[in-house]
């Protein structure tokens, strides 16, 4: 197993296409060839973490947070990060990070935080528009079974839970083959008429090559005609946070209380309890305030999410209760949710769960 094929897993699970502008969602550090046994799995990547991945002999370090967020100008050691970076590079540790993509898609951070809060009929929060092509191709009738065939196991055609989507219309195609073509049909010089189905798909922009490569595959004309169109519709399986139900309608003050438990925090900062139950929340790890308006919009009766400034729980209006958790605690299962994921891929590595706090914040009890 090379430490490539543990990122292309990862990859398959949240594409790098789906990370924010100011992300670095990337291999930070190390060599992509190098074989790997054991991969060390944590939200953050320390100096300490790296100690531990050395102890442990492993020699790639998946993080949900990357080390390297802009350029670094110097590696001299004169802070955290850049003693941290040499410190895996002395060490030949490589560090892989996996950030907002991770935030992004619908199995997700945000995925894990419903699961442990129990949550049902889970959508995400606020769907992200830009990221959907449109594919349109003509094909001879009786070849069109089989090349939507291969553009959909090439990931074209999904649209929620359905997939297999497309939308067919027949015509009339032209062409008159020239003198240094190999025709499907009809003869070299001639005007040539072929009865035609148009085909038009929708699949994630960041699976054009391979959509496009499947279809030239299984088309039978050497010059395959289609067109990509980028669409501006938003997309319910990518976005920020996420939304959802509680089994139970519960009391507000008791649910506030079992969130501390599940969420293992030692306090959550929130807003007054201006209503008595709850059982619509919304959640979003990491800093998710910018939120706020959208789980409003969605009638939220709580919102879950961390690093909310003084000056921002005023926005509650008495409209919904935000409960601010704190950055590290809402994200903390991350970890967990990369190791279910790639031990269901059954790879031939050991993955270890990092023991070490990465939290920078300690309360005074």
């Amino acid at each position: 197993m090379k430490i490539r094929d543990v990122i292309k897993s990862l990859e398959e699970l949240a594409p790098p296409s789906l990370q924010e502008s100011y992300d670095n969602s990337t291999l930070i550090v190390g060599d992509k060839n190098a074989t790997v046994e054991k991969v060390l799995l944590t939200l953050d990547c320390t100096e300490e973490v790296v100690e531990e991945a050395k102890a442990k002999g492993c020699n790639l370090i998946v993080a949900h947070h990357p080390i390297v967020f802009s350029g670094l100008k110097s590696l001299t050691g004169k802070n955290y990060i850049e003693r941290t970076v040499i410190k895996a590079i002395k060490n030949d540790i490589a560090i892989y990070a996996i950030h907002t993509n991770l935030d992004n898609v619908q199995k997700g951070v945000n995925s894990k935080i419903a699961e442990k809060l129990d949550l049902v009929n889970t959508a995400i929060l606020s769907p992200k528009a830009g990221y959907l092509t449109k594919l349109t191709f003509f094909c001879p009738i009786q070849d069109s079974p089989k090349v939507r065939e291969a553009i959909f196991e090439a990931g074209a055609g999904q649209i929620g839970e359905y997939d297999a989507c497309s939308f067919n219309l027949k015509g009339e195609g032209t062409f008159r083959a020239g003198e240094n073509t190999n025709p499907h049909v009809g003869e070299k010089g001639n005007l040539h008429t072929e009865e035609e189905q148009r085909v038009e798909v929708i699949l994630p922009t960041y699976l054009e090559g391979k959509v496009v490569q499947a279809l030239k595959a299984a088309h039978p004309y050497e010059e395959v005609a289609y067109d990509l169109y980028p669409l501006k519709n938003s997309w319910g399986q990518v976005g920020s946070g996420m939304i959802g139900e509680l089994k139970e309608e519960m009391d507000m003050v008791d649910f506030l209380k079992s969130l501390k438990d599940k969420l293992n925090t030692p306090l959550i900062r929130h807003t007054k309890a201006h209503q008595q139950t709850v059982k619509k929340v919304a959640l979003c790890g990491g800093a998710g305030s910018f939120l706020l308006n959208a789980a409003k919009a969605k009638e939220a009766d709580v919102f879950i999410t961390g690093d909310f400034k003084y000056h921002q729980f005023f926005d509650a209006e008495d409209q919904i209760v935000i409960a601010d958790v704190g950055h590290y605690e809402s994200e903390q299962f991350t970890p967990e949710l990369l190791k279910d994921y790639l031990e269901k891929l059954d790879l031939d590595i050991e993955l270890n769960l990092s023991g070490v706090s990465t939290n920078p914040i300690h309360y005074l009890k």
